[in-house]
């Protein structure tokens, strides 16, 4: 199936679940993403210990993952999405306050729980309801495209905020905080617009499967959601999906980073750092759904072998990039956008690939969730003690390697997953 096969209904569907997609992980992931260097300072952070703040974000989402799992398979969405958006921009409210460093576990734990417990499950099960039997690579992809294309936009409106602010980087704290605070307000409001348009454009219409657990649950339902939780837990497919999450994600969690390299590495200003990596994420949505249309006329699994592939040879080019900003290193650092935006934008088809029913889609993508966003607790620790450790070019260097050799291991459980498809269809 192309685009123009899919309702107007449909399409409206998808947009309001692609803008709310992507704000509902503006103010935990968006401001240290784009904005790393000025958050740093403001908060007056290393890299470890913003590391060890993703980590309580990582704890509280993977405990929530299962929760949201159930409550996704019997209830519609908008409520929940809706309501996550508020509560996740109230987060917003307080961060703005500048409270103390220590404070900061206990916002990001909490944005851990807001944006993923009644979020989660509940828009990837839409979007494959959305997506059909023959559309999964195409519905994701313009998923995950349609939120990268958000996500730039709101961040490069960001940028123009942080440079009225922020002449230069030798201008005092308080100067850098209101720039930040700026920043922060900014995508505060625009969690809130996403939470008004779920509200109102999303309508409350719940699938017979959903009907149908909601009659069990209110007798026999606590015992049917363990027979899904059995089902789901004996596929290999389901463990296999998780391991190849945990691979892309990281590779997508290390663009965090892109922008410290530039200030560190390449020498450049905060807000010409912020820019680069808000021009680069403009990769994102051409990439999503030109995956999205390579996965669907030639295999989710195929795809994903290819482009891990892809990612590897661009984090191993890395190594060897130097110091100097010239016209290789900008073009190889767009090449890593590709290739991570690419896995990214259609991992989640997999669950469709591997033919589990749509009932138990809530319960597979909660336990594939609980395993392949584990790098949320872990990754952002390990890099920052790594890139603390050996501060500049060296860092990135043994940082590189480790990307390098996550994305081998996820080309071979690609290819793992592929033997194990053919061996169920042939069973």
């Amino acid at each position: 199936m192309t685009i123009s096969k899919f309702s107007a209904k449909t399409l409206f569907t998808l947009l309001v679940i692609i803008i709310a997609g992507e704000l509902i992980y503006s103010l935990p992931f968006h401001i240290p993403r784009f904005f790393r260097p000025t958050f740093l300072d403001v908060f007056s952070l290393t890299n470890t210990q913003l590391g060890d703040i993703f980590a309580v974000y990582g704890v509280v989402a993977m405990i929530s993952y299962f929760p949201g799992d159930v409550i996704a398979d019997h209830f519609a969405p908008r409520q929940l999405m809706a309501f996550s958006l508020l509560t996740t921009a109230l987060g917003g409210v307080y961060l703005a306050t500048f409270p103390p460093a220590a404070h900061l576990y206990f916002i990001f734990g909490y944005w851990g729980c807001t944006s993923v417990l009644l979020f989660w499950s509940a828009m990837i099960k839409q979007t494959r309801s959305l997506g059909g039997e023959d559309s999964q690579g195409i519905a994701f992809g313009l998923l995950d495209g349609g939120r990268g294309l958000v996500a730039s936009l709101v961040a490069s409106a960001a940028v123009i905020t942080l440079a009225n602010f922020l002449v230069s980087d030798d201008q005092d704290l308080v100067m850098k905080q209101q720039s930040m605070k700026a920043v922060i307000l900014f995508y505060t409001g625009m969690t809130l617009m996403a939470g008004c348009l779920v509200w109102f454009g999303l309508k409350d219409e719940v699938s017979s499967d959903v009907v149908s657990k909601r009659a069990k649950f209110k007798g026999l339902g606590l015992n049917q959601h363990w027979q899904d939780i059995r089902l789901v837990l004996r596929d290999p497919k389901v463990w296999l999906q998780g391991g190849i999450i945990v691979c892309a994600y990281c590779g997508y969690k290390a663009l965090d980073n892109y922008g410290l390299y530039a200030t560190q590495v390449l020498q450049m200003s905060q807000v010409d750092a912020a820019s680069l990596t808000a021009m680069a994420s403009y990769a994102r949505p051409f990439a999503a759904v030109a995956a999205g249309l390579i996965a669907d006329r030639w295999l989710v699994n195929r795809s994903i072998f290819v482009f891990f592939g892809l990612a590897a040879a661009a984090f191993i080019t890395m190594l060897f990039t130097g110091s100097a900003l010239t016209n290789w290193v900008v073009a190889n650092i767009i090449v890593t956008f590709v290739a991570v935006y690419a896995i990214r934008a259609v991992y989640f088809a997999l669950v469709e690939q591997s033919q589990l029913g749509l009932g138990v889609t809530g319960t597979a993508v909660g336990l594939i969730s609980l395993i392949g966003y584990t790098p949320d607790i872990f990754f952002a620790s390990v890099t920052g003690r790594i890139l603390d450790a050996n501060p500049g070019l060296t860092g990135f260097q043994h940082y590189f390697m480790l990307l390098s050799g996550l994305c081998v291991m996820g080309m071979v459980l690609a290819h793992w997953f592929s033997i194990r498809l053919r061996s169920s269809k042939e069973g």
